[in-house]
């Protein structure tokens, strides 16, 4: 039998696959990628290393975790410090498709530079 995965799961595998590029070639340069744990999603990149075209890293762009306790999405951004930081003016939602738009919008370049 395999895994289950939540709801909430499954909204990030499918805002993922929509970010991904169809073109497999394109995918060889960059693609994204997710993890989930509990109730926390972390969302990056994977791209060939610069100086070792077949050693594949991912850069991690986005965290959204969900607080069962106050029923609240927070969604934070990777700093170039390599610290999570609450992403503002908007850190916190009722509701995961609401933070998964703001970061498909992308409107401060916060998440995909």
């Amino acid at each position: 039998m395999g895994k289950e995965i939540s709801i909430s799961e499954a909204y990030i595998k499918q805002f993922v696959e929509g970010l991904r590029p169809e073109d497999h070639e394109i995918r060889k340069q960059l693609d994204f990628g997710y993890s989930w744990e509990k109730n926390t999603a972390i969302l990056y990149t994977i791209r060939p290393f610069w100086n070792n075209p077949n050693e594949l890293i991912q850069s991690n762009f986005a965290k959204i975790r969900y607080t069962k306790t106050t029923n609240e999405w927070k969604l934070y951004w990777m700093r170039a410090s390599g610290k999570w930081e609450l992403y503002d003016p908007h850190p916190i939602a009722d509701h995961l498709q609401d933070l998964l738009a703001i970061i498909k919008e992308d409107q401060f370049h916060c998440f995909f530079g």
